[in-house]
């Protein structure tokens, strides 16, 4: 397997992108995986590393894991408060709205316990469609057919949060089994070479733990979703891998309105 690719690294901490189709960690729900990031990141950098945030298994994308358990306390903490500023690219059916801001409560979805039975949690997604095409090709009732590039912000961290939010207001993503619609699912994966979730975690800006900076880590994609997004016309909102170190007087003023 080709080793992960470092984004950012310091003595604290590590940023990689994560491939779709990897595991993070084992589970009670991977029984009969051999390969998760964890342990290929240990082996890579030949020191234990901790995970403080999840990406779902189809999904890329940048991924913070700590190289301390103090360190990784920090960071969890920094994730469940809400401190970290996330951004995902997702392709989706339909012609999206220009903006909206997804405010629809979820239940978990853990598997200890039916969701029916899980109480339903505020979760909030803000959207921005980048850009959007219509096909001259009849994949469903329709004699062509329209998706949309969108920008996610997750305000919250359900599970499965910008997946859900995207299918329950009728812009499911592209790829996505559970939520969206197969026949277009078929379509991207037969006609466009995009056999997989369509979304991609894009951007990373949270303050460092121990030192006095606000880090912001972007992540490109990788070569599927790269090639439809330029085969749809959309190659000008290809992310590139880059890292910004500010210090946290500069970033609080930029954020200031």
């Amino acid at each position: 397997m080709a080793p992960l690719d470092i984004l950012y690294q310091d003595e604290h901490l590590v940023a990689v992108h994560k491939p779709s189709g990897l595991l993070v960690h084992r589970s009670a729900l991977a029984r009969g995986e051999t390969q998760f990031l964890v342990q290929q990141l240990r082996d890579q950098l030949g020191q234990r590393v901790y995970p403080v945030h999840r990406l779902d298994r189809p999904t890329s994308g940048v991924m913070v894991l700590a190289l301390s358990a103090g360190v990784a306390a920090r960071l969890s903490e920094a994730f469940s408060e809400r401190q970290v500023e996330k951004r995902y690219l997702a392709v989706v059916r339909g012609k999206a709205p220009a903006q909206a801001r997804l405010d629809y409560p979820l239940r978990e979805e853990d598997g200890t316990r039916p969701k029916a039975e899980m109480p339903a949690m505020p979760a909030t997604t803000d959207i921005h469609r980048l850009d959007s095409v219509e096909l001259p090709v009849q994949v469903d009732r329709y004699p062509s057919a329209r998706y949309s590039l969108v920008e996610a912000r997750p305000l919250t961290g359900r599970r499965h949060q910008i997946r859900r939010h995207l299918s329950r207001r009728g812009y499911p993503i592209i790829g996505d089994a559970k939520h969206g619609k197969s026949i277009h699912n078929r379509f991207f994966a037969e006609q466009l070479g995009a056999p997989r979730l369509l979304l991609a975690a894009t951007h990373l800006a949270f303050d460092h733990p121990l030192l006095a900076v606000r880090l912001t880590i972007s992540c490109s994609l990788d070569d599927t979703m790269s090639a439809l997004l330029g085969h749809l016309g959309w190659a000008g909102h290809l992310p590139l891998d880059s890292v910004q170190a500010l210090p946290l007087d500069a970033a609080s003023a930029l954020q200031t309105p």
